[in-house]
């Protein structure tokens, strides 16, 4: 954490089970049905851990353009009615609302130092993800921060002639949002994704910077002005697997605690 902060939101996974006041265990339900988006999650030994087992269904089957498994939380929740085009994030342009859901604003900054302690378990067909997005509420207010995402393929083992690194993609998405362009790149960082990790944003009025561990790796000078929830999920692409592959590996994404601190 930066000086000049102050704790405003943790979640440690103390608790028996996720707090569902502030977590919707399911991926974008509105665009198929809570049922269906159900994450596979288990909160033991003060963690979160998201994982996606081999019996587990595809995601937004037959609408979603390449086959997609996930299991994610989100700490905000709104859509319009059923057949209505109003909800987060469109699964496809078009999209329309299959399922309408009940608005929840857990957790719904507007700024701050937002991080997510965390280690992962991927495969080349896998990835695990950190990201913030406009609620929707308004269709403008769709833009995304991406604190982190990285998929199995952009990570080296560590070697006796190096460590470990993996690639870390940050920065914004417009989508929607005509205040705000495209500025993402993947970054190369030394780390283990297996070792947990602080994955940051220092989110100002002025622009976005991001980190891991302390260590500044991005910035962009552009900053949306809204609330956005918090997005985390675990990814897997049944199209990208191999013959080299293991068909009982389970990519899973465990986090030690998500906080957020606003300035003083």
């Amino acid at each position: 954490m930066p000086p000049g902060y102050r704790l405003a939101f943790a979640d440690d996974f103390d608790g028996p089970d996720l707090d569902l006041a502030v977590w919707v265990p399911h991926y974008l339900p509105a665009w198929s049905s809570r049922d269906s988006t159900r994450a596979t999650y288990a909160v033991r030994d003060s963690c979160l851990t998201l994982s996606i087992p081999p019996q587990q269904g595809l995601w937004c089957e037959g609408v979603h353009e390449t086959p997609l498994r996930v299991s994610g939380v989100q700490s905000g929740n709104f859509s319009g009615p059923v057949g209505s085009m109003i909800g987060q994030q469109p699964v496809i342009p078009g999209a329309l609302v299959q399922e309408e859901q009940p608005t929840q604003w857990g957790w719904t900054p507007t700024s701050g130092y937002l991080e997510m302690h965390a280690r992962a378990v991927v495969s080349p067909r896998s990835m695990v993800a950190f990201w913030l997005v406009g609620l929707e509420d308004q269709p403008d207010r769709c833009a995304e921060i991406c604190v982190t995402e990285m998929f199995g393929d952009a990570l080296t083992g560590p070697t006796p002639e190096r460590p470990a690194t993996m690639g870390v993609g940050a920065g914004v998405h417009p989508f929607r949002d005509p205040r705000i362009h495209d500025d993402f790149a993947v970054v190369q960082v030394e780390a283990d994704l297996g070792e947990f990790h602080d994955y940051a944003v220092d989110w100002t009025a002025d622009g976005v910077s991001f980190s891991v561990d302390g260590r500044p790796i991005r910035s962009v000078a552009q900053s949306p002005g809204y609330p956005m929830q918090a997005m985390i999920a675990v990814f897997d692409f049944p199209d990208r697997a191999s013959e080299s592959d293991d068909p009982d590996a389970v990519p899973e994404l465990v986090i030690d605690h998500v906080r957020g601190y606003v300035r003083e």
